[in-house]
């Protein structure tokens, strides 16, 4: 009889791509992942990952071994929201993937008043580019993805997910206090040509977003600096290194030296939460959503 729990481990690292970023995914320590992998080789008698590099890839065995383990998560999930659906109580462990200014501007709250509430649930997070969290959640990885999509760029819907729509979060072009445009209440995209910009790297929606709208108005942005986090692109405004689009949402309060400036049409991203549709019963899937929802004019108002 095969163990769940190590055929969990396998899937996951089959999933995430190493040890490491599956046992992040799980809770768990690299060590404790790894463990299980060799006792479901011993069970098995078979090898599942091989060393490469500095790093591992699993054999062709365990590949079909973690498909079937998808299968079978599939079906104790069901058994699972049978059960929760039936106590009519959230309950049980959930997992989050959430981007990572919702991350820290909206989830806080949101898992406090949660465990406050329903001590019985679990709800765990993890901090996640929007389009990987979609993926894992039709892939069953995580049970709730937090994700984010533009006007111009609209959210991929898998097939098999529900979502529901959080709010909307208007971004701001920041500007180094004694820039030309800081002094304005608003500004033209047109007006925006020959700047120097601070954006996050290739690949991500919100660099994809700024390339895409300003090219709309007939020039090359000139992108001179690339950074992930939010607050290192409102430092290097500080700086007096660039200008920046940035999300109010988790973006905290700006430093004197920065100044923002309202881009008109402003543009807008939406929050959406989304999961699979054989968990939409389960009543810890439908009350973080409510809760979402619960707390967002309340974060939103608080960006203004």
């Amino acid at each position: 009889m095969l163990d769940l729990g190590r055929l969990r481990a396998l899937h996951a690292v089959s999933v995430h791509g190493s040890v490491g970023a599956a046992a992040a995914a799980l809770g768990y320590t690299p060590s404790a992942v790894s463990q299980q992998i060799a006792k479901l080789e011993r069970e098995t008698r078979t090898t599942l990952l091989e060393r490469r590099g500095r790093g591992v890839r699993l054999t062709d065995e365990a590949h079909q071994l973690a498909a079937t383990a998808e299968q079978l998560l599939s079906i104790v999930e069901e058994a699972e929201v049978r059960l929760e659906e039936r106590r009519g109580l959230p309950a049980g462990r959930l997992s989050i993937g959430c981007f990572a200014s919702a991350a820290r501007g909206l989830m806080p709250r949101v898992l406090a008043d949660l465990a406050a509430r329903h001590p019985a649930l679990d709800a765990r997070l993890t901090e996640v580019d929007p389009h990987l969290s979609i993926e894992l959640a039709a892939r069953g990885v995580i049970d709730l993805a937090v994700a984010h999509d533009w006007d111009i760029s609209p959210m991929p819907s898998p097939p098999g997910l529900e979502q529901a729509v959080i709010g909307d979060d208007p971004c701001d072009v920041l500007v180094p206090h004694g820039h030309p445009l800081a002094a304005r209440a608003s500004v033209r995209r047109e007006e925006l040509a020959d700047q120097r910009w601070i954006t996050q790297p290739p690949g991500s929606v919100c660099h994809e977003w700024l390339m895409q709208t300003l090219r709309s108005t007939g020039y090359e942005p000139h992108v001179v600096h690339q950074a992930e986090e939010n607050h290192t692109q409102v430092a290097l405004v500080a700086a007096g290194l660039g200008i920046a689009l940035v999300p109010r949402l988790g973006r905290g309060a700006l430093p004197p030296e920065v100044a923002p400036v309202r881009l008109d049409p402003v543009p807008t991203r939406r929050l959406h939460a989304l999961w699979r549709t054989g968990a939409a019963r389960r009543p810890a899937i439908t009350e973080t959503v409510r809760t979402l929802q619960e707390h967002w004019p309340q974060v939103a108002s608080a960006t203004t």
